[in-house]
């Protein structure tokens, strides 16, 4: 079974008046592909979306997801910018180091989209405060650079039913999946476990590649258009320079969507 959002022809089109010329013109070259229009458009107006992390991937996908006239992101980040973050975290200038990420992060956006709805948190996301946090957003995006948080939030999008997109980077490869259980497998079904913590390799270019896949399918997801990356992860090697995508299915052992139907 495809999951997709609600098709953008289920909205009356009374409703479309509500574009504003300035988001008409701004947005007109992709209201331009087959099946967006004013409808897509509008969708993406009142849609929101979650954002785990404010680093190399949350830059791409947040970027990204902005400029593109999402009308609410919500942005967790708890760290603050450090030199050695620059060569991939593009969100963030020189001149910010030091700065809490979330707040640079809120900062940039509304600079590049003033039009939308920028919501920042500043906490480390755990069992105690993920649901005010994260809330009931239409999709959650994975942006992290470890495991344990994405278990967290993996639990979380399969007990609330809300789709969830992975993406994670090493060098020059990465990867990225749709995550909508009882549709597709869970991130335990794929990754049993995680990685050791480690200070692992990452060029720029990587995070961007792979950040702006998550980008296109949470745009996909939000307007309607195309299937999503269900049931396969995405792999790329940049060295290569090689996309593949790799079969998944759903483990019925799972300790976290095992049992869901």
């Amino acid at each position: 079974m495809l999951l997709m959002h609600r098709p953008v022809t289920d909205i009356m089109e009374g409703d479309l008046s509500r574009l504003t010329d300035y988001e008409r013109d701004r947005y007109n070259r992709q209201m331009l592909i087959s099946d967006w229009g004013e409808a897509g458009q509008f969708k993406l107006k009142h849609s929101s979306v979650f954002i785990a992390g404010a680093g190399g991937l949350g830059s791409s996908v947040s970027i990204y997801l902005a400029v593109a006239g999402v009308g609410e992101i919500k942005i967790c980040d708890f760290d603050r910018i450090e030199l050695s973050n620059l060569n991939r975290q593009i969100l963030h200038p020189d001149k910010r180091i030091g700065e809490l990420k979330a707040v640079s992060a809120e900062t940039t956006l509304r600079e590049l989209n003033p039009s939308i709805n920028i919501l920042i948190n500043r906490d480390c996301l755990n069992a105690e405060n993920i649901e005010e946090i994260v809330g009931k957003p239409d999709i959650i995006i994975d942006c992290l650079d470890n495991f344990d948080t994405r278990y967290l939030l993996n639990r979380y999008s399969i007990t609330h039913r809300i789709p969830f997109v992975h993406g994670a980077v090493r060098g020059m490869t990465g990867q990225a999946t749709f995550i909508a259980p009882p549709n597709t497998p869970c991130l335990r079904c794929i990754f049993p476990e995680g990685p050791p913590q480690e200070t692992f390799p990452i060029l720029g270019a990587s995070a961007g590649i792979i950040g702006c896949v998550q980008a296109m399918e949470v745009l996909k997801f939000l307007t309607g258009i195309g299937p999503a990356l269900q049931g396969r992860l995405l792999i790329f090697d940049g060295e290569e320079m090689s996309l593949n995508s790799l079969r998944i299915e759903r483990r019925p052992s799972c300790p976290e969507c095992g049992s869901i139907v």
